[in-house]
Parts: structure tokens; C-alpha cells; sequence
């Protein structure tokens, strides 16, 4: 019976075995069966085949057991006005802030990372680089090999980007005017038309198809260095006479750019997802479900509210304090980096400590009395030469000058300055005592002494408890360890934002 399973492969032989056999040639039959079986486990067995895409590329295996045990899900998203951005020195976002509620949904860490490359982004999902493209793409049929798209988080239509009307100058002094510009409203007035669009996008492929449904040719440029707002911004200035983008954004960008119309649809309305591998469906189904019911929710309605139909908002990108304008994350980002420079530190670390001590406020005072953008002690600010502890540039120095006097204590104890500087975070808003009896705690319970996730910052978290205050190895006692615990994590994650969108 096993042998006639019509699951068990043809031999690549061909070979065609006659089962017919006699009793008395059972030892020539047995000799045979041997030699036949080998043959079939070397030419005919069929293992378990690698994962992979039609033209031959493997995937990375790695679903939702392998990422909760890391406890970590990888993620690309793209850099615009909507999905992900900082403003004021807060990370910001649509993409942003629907992960953070999936991140919350499932309990893993976010590890984000920014491309606008989608062909890279694509490439790196299929190598394993990252788990998650989480970007308003377009839910086609037609998918990229080896990526599989989950269920919308929302959907639009593809409408084309034309200008309205240009700037033209007149005579010196005599200011501008406006030269308004025919419109195509027919999608049969695209023949020979030029139009630029990212590349391996979706855009591509609908005005592909779309060349075929008017019998005439389009001439489509697809750009791999190009986010899909910068291609917007270019029609916008007159380098370029025509991209596509899905209506939602066009809309959004209207309110930065009047002189544009996004009146043209290319497309019916499509479903915008995010992506993961085709071989992840434990991750597709898991984010599937979070989706489908997330949906449902307010939360959900005041986050697309928020970024795609709230005209105030048009504000923020108008702001050099947004990261996609003017690059700043505060008034003081020269100071800092100058400051910073002189101790080797980097300026987007020192930043997102002063966000998270003052938010940026020069006369921000505690409760305890400390003061300034780096909130100094007044003892502390003695020590470090701070004549005007709210004076911006002093203040700063005063801070830095804290921050390297704390890593040369702690860099007797943690070699690994990537390492060290949790510790150091932690010293500059509890105290370097506490952070040391945290260290002895660890050690005695069998920890790792210098290791902060899983190990230091759990006996610093609990050092509010009699068990550990009153341990005998404690010299500093009671410490409220929720607040220094929570502040290196705050402090990390908005730094690798930082990283993500500023220089």
C-alpha cells in the first residue's frame, strides 16, 4: 500500500518496478529491495523543501515562535509627513503609533528601523533582516515573490499628483504670479505622458495596467531613491510634471502644497497593508487578528484622525522643529551638539535626555528643586561650574560634564560602553549608590552584575521593597526604583528615533 501512495515522488530514473514476486527467489528478492530502497532514498526521497520565492530565492525562516523568544520584532517603515517623524523631539506617526499598539497587543519590543527604498525594504524582508514592512502598501494579486500582505489597516485610491498652478516672476520687484496649468482629468490624456513613481511599487503596476486598458503607452519612471512624498514635493516644485500616491497622503500634502491637484484617479479604492514573509503565517495571522479587531476601536479612529483628516495638524510639518522640514528637535540642537562634541558623545542621546528631563524648557524646576534643560541639582551644578544654572549653554555642559564624571565611575565595573551607558542613565536620575546596590542585589541572587535588561534593572525596579532595601548588602536603602527603571528605556527608545530621522 505505501508504495502505491500517490504523495511518495517518482523516481528521476524513471525506473518502473514489477512487484510480482515468488516465494522461492525470496533472498534475490531481498537483495533486490535493498538495492531498489537505496536507490529510491538517493534519487526519489523527496526532504522537506527549503522556503522560497518562484525565481529561487530562499526566505528566511523565522516566524512568531522564533520572534517570541527573542522577545523582538524587526521593523522597516518609511519616513514622511504621516507614517513616521519627530516633532518637538517626539517620535510621531501613523505607522508609528499602530505598531506601538500592536507592540502592546502582542508584548514584544520594537526595533524600527527607516527606509524609503521599497525594493530594499522587500529584499530585506525576504533575508530576514527585518520581520514587518510596515508601510501603506497596496494589496495586489500580483505580490513581490515570497511576501505575503496582511489584512488592510486602511484604504484608498491612487489619484494622480499634477500642479495647479505655478509661481512665475515677473519683473524685479514686481513680485509673483500665479500661470495656471491644464489639468488631465481623463485618464486617456496620460498617453505619452511622463510620471514618476517609486520603485516595485504599486503605483508602477496600476499604471502599467493601465496602459494596456488605453491602448497606448505611458511612460513610467520608477525611482528607487525616492520616497513617494519627495516625488510630490518635486511635482510641487516643478522638477517633475506628474507622480501617483494614494489619495489619503495626496490630501495630506495639499495642505503644504496648494498649487497641487490630486483630483485625478488612477485606481478604484485598494486595500493598504503592511507586509511579512510568505513563510510566517503564525506572524500573518496573529497581526491579522489584531488588526481586524483593533480596527473596531476609537483608538484606532483617533490615530487615522489624527494624521490623514485633521487640517491642524498641517502645522507641525510647517515647523522647523518637525524632523522632515526643518530638522530641529529643539531651539537648542546647536548648543547641544557643540557641547556634546567635546566629550565625545552623541548630541541625539543628550538630546532625548533633556526631552525627557524638561522637554526642552530652559525655567523647568521638580518638585526636589532641580532645575534647567538637564534638570541640575543645585549642588550638582556647584560642582560642575554652573554660575546660571538656567542659562541654556550652562546648564548643558553642567549636565554633559555629570553624564562622563558618572561613565568614569561605572567604567571600572562595565567594560562595554554600549552597555555601560544604561547605567549610567540610571545613576543620573537615582544616583550611582542605588545603581550600586542594585549591582550587588543582582550578584547575590545569582545575576549578572553587569548586565542591565533582565538582570540590574530588576532589583533596581524592585529596590522599593523591604526585602531588598533591608538586604544587608544595600548601602543606600530605599529607592522608588519604578522611575530610573522606566527613564533608561524612554530615554534609549526615543534615542534610536532620534537616530532614525536626524544626523
Amino acid at each position: 500500500m505505501f508504495w502505491n501512495d500517490p504523495g511518495v515522488p517518482v523516481c528521476h530514473s524513471g525506473i518502473i518496478i514489477e512487484w510480482g514476486l515468488k516465494k522461492d527467489s525470496m533472498n534475490k528478492t531481498f537483495t533486490f529491495l535493498v538495492l531498489v530502497l537505496l536507490l529510491f532514498l538517493s534519487g526519489c526521497f523527496t526532504p522537506k523543501e527549503d522556503s522560497g520565492t518562484d525565481d529561487g530565492v530562499k526566505l528566511f525562516e523565522r516566524d512568531l515562535a522564533e520572534i517570541e523568544e527573542e522577545g523582538i520584532v524587526r521593523v522597516v517603515t518609511n519616513y514622511n509627513s504621516t507614517n513616521y517623524f519627530v516633532y518637538k523631539g517626539t517620535p510621531m506617526g501613523y505607522q508609528l503609533e499602530l505598531l506601538q499598539e500592536f507592540a502592546n497587543y502582542t508584548g514584544l519590543k520594537l526595533d524600527i528601523s527607516v527606509n524609503n527604498d521599497l525594493s530594499t525594504n522587500y529584499q530585506d524582508l525576504r533575508a530576514g533582516k527585518v520581520d514587518l514592512i510596515a508601510s501603506n502598501l497596496a494589496a495586489t494579486l500580483n505580490r513581490p515573490d515570497g511576501i505575503a500582505f496582511t489584512e488592510p489597516n486602511c484604504y484608498s485610491r491612487q489619484v494622480l499628483v499634477q500642479q495647479r498652478y505655478s509661481l512665475q516672476q515677473q519683473q524685479p520687484d514686481a513680485g509673483e504670479s500665479l500661470e495656471y496649468k491644464p489639468l488631465i482629468r481623463n485618464q486617456l490624456e496620460l498617453a505619452g505622458k511622463t510620471i514618476y513613481v517609486q520603485k516595485e511599487s504599486a503605483y508602477a503596476m496600476r499604471l502599467r495596467n493601465l496602459s494596456q486598458e488605453i491602448g497606448d503607452s505611458i511612460n513610467i519612471v520608477e525611482i528607487a531613491d525616492y520616497e513617494v512624498e519627495q516625488l510630490i514635493v518635486l511635482v510641487a516644485q516643478g522638477e517633475i510634471e506628474y507622480t501617483v500616491c494614494d489619495e489619503n497622503l495626496a490630501r495630506v500634502n495639499l495642505n503644504y502644497y496648494p498649487n497641487l491637484d490630486v483630483e485625478t484617479a488612477i485606481s478604484f479604492p485598494q486595500k493598504l497593508s503592511w507586509a511579512v514573509r510568505s513563510n510566517s503565517p503564525d506572524l500573518l495571522n496573529v497581526i491579522n487578528n489584531w488588526l481586524i479587531n483593533f480596527k473596531k476601536t476609537t483608538r484606532y479612529a483617533g490615530i487615522y484622525q489624527k494624521y490623514y483628516l485633521n487640517k491642524r495638524s498641517v502645522h507641525l510639518v510647517d515647523k522647523g522643529f518637525h524632523s522632515i522640514k526643518g530638522g530641529q528637535v529643539s531651539d537648542y540642537d546647536e548648543i547641544i551638539k557643540e557641547e556634546s562634541k567635546k566629550f565625545d558623545w552623541d548630541w541625539r542621546l543628550i538630546a532625548s535626555i533633556i526631552y525627557q528631563e524638561s522637554r526642552f524648557l530652559p525655567r523647568a524646576e521638580s518638585w526636589a528643586g532641580a532645575r534647567g534643560l538637564m534638570q541640575l541639582m543645585p549642588e550638582t551644578a556647584g560642582n560642575f561650574g554652573v554660575s546660571d544654572i538656567e542659562n541654556p549653554r550652562q546648564n548643558i555642559r553642567g549636565g554633559v560634564e555629570f553624564l562622563r564624571w558618572l561613565d568614569e565611575r561605572l567604567k571600572n565595573h562595565i567594560a562595554d560602553p554600549r552597555e555601560r551607558i544604561k547605567f549610567v542613565l540610571a545613576s543620573y536620575n537615582v544616583g550611582i549608590g542605588h545603581v550600586f546596590d542594585a549591582m550587588k542585589l543582582a550578584e547575590k541572587y545569582g545575576k549578572d552584575p553587569h548586565k542591565w535588561e533582565n538582570n540590574v534593572d530588576y532589583y533596581l525596579l524592585h529596590k522599593s521593597e523591604p526585602k531588598y532595601f533591608n538586604d544587608p548588602v544595600v548601602k543606600h536603602g530605599y529607592c522608588r526604583g519604578e522611575e530610573p527603571y522606566h527613564y533608561v528605556t524612554e530615554i534609549l527608545e526615543r534615542y534610536e528615533h532620534y537616530k532614525n530621522v536626524m544626523q
